[in-house]
C-alpha cells in the first residue's frame, strides 16, 4: 500500500494528552487502592490479621505505577520540546523530499504527536524522514550535487 508524506500525520491525539489521561486513571486506581487498604485493615480478623511485608509490597508496587506514570508523562515534555526546537531549525531552510519531486524554502513547520510536516512557500508540503535533503542554499536543478546539504 502506497502512503503519500502526509497520510496518517496528525490524526492521532497527541501523546501528552493521552499520558495524562493515563495519570489522572492511575491516580483514581491509587486512591482506589488505598481506601481498599484502609477498608481491610478496619474489617480484617483480629485473630489472624494480614501480613504487614503484604502490604507494604502491595503499597511499593502501585507507588512504582504512579512514578512510572509521572516518569513518562516528564518523557513526553522533553520530546514535545525537542521537536519544537527541531521544527524551528528547519524554517528558511531549503528541503527536497525522499524521492525528490518536492523542493522549496520551508515557510513553517507543524509538530504532530507522529511527526512532523514542513510546508513550503510554494505550498508543497514534505513530511520530515529518513531520505530528505536540508540545505542552506537552493539545491541546484538537474545536477544531482548537494553538497552542503544535510540528508536526513
Amino acid at each position: 500500500m502506497a502512503v503519500d508524506g502526509t497520510q496518517g500525520v496528525g490524526g492521532g491525539s497527541s501523546t501528552y494528552g493521552s499520558s495524562n489521561a493515563a495519570q489522572q486513571k492511575a491516580t483514581l486506581n491509587y486512591d482506589n487502592f488505598l481506601q481498599l487498604l484502609v477498608a481491610q485493615m478496619k474489617n480484617q480478623d483480629p485473630t489472624d490479621p494480614m501480613d504487614a511485608s503484604e502490604q507494604m509490597s502491595q503499597l511499593a508496587s502501585f507507588s512504582q505505577v504512579e512514578q512510572t506514570i509521572q516518569t513518562n508523562t516528564k518523557l513526553d515534555t522533553l520530546l514535545t520540546s525537542s521537536s519544537l526546537t527541531q521544527a524551528s531549525s528547519y524554517i528558511g531552510k531549503y528541503m527536497t523530499s525522499a524521492d525528490g519531486k518536492t523542493v522549496g524554502q520551508v515557510a513553517s513547520v507543524k509538530v504532530y504527536s507522529d511527526g512532523l510536516v514542513a510546508t513550503l512557500d510554494n505550498g508543497g508540503k514534505i513530511l520530515i524522514q529518513a531520505g530528505i535533503s536540508v540545505s542552506d542554499s537552493a539545491p541546484t536543478n538537474g545536477s544531482g550535487d548537494d553538497s552542503g546539504s544535510d540528508n536526513t
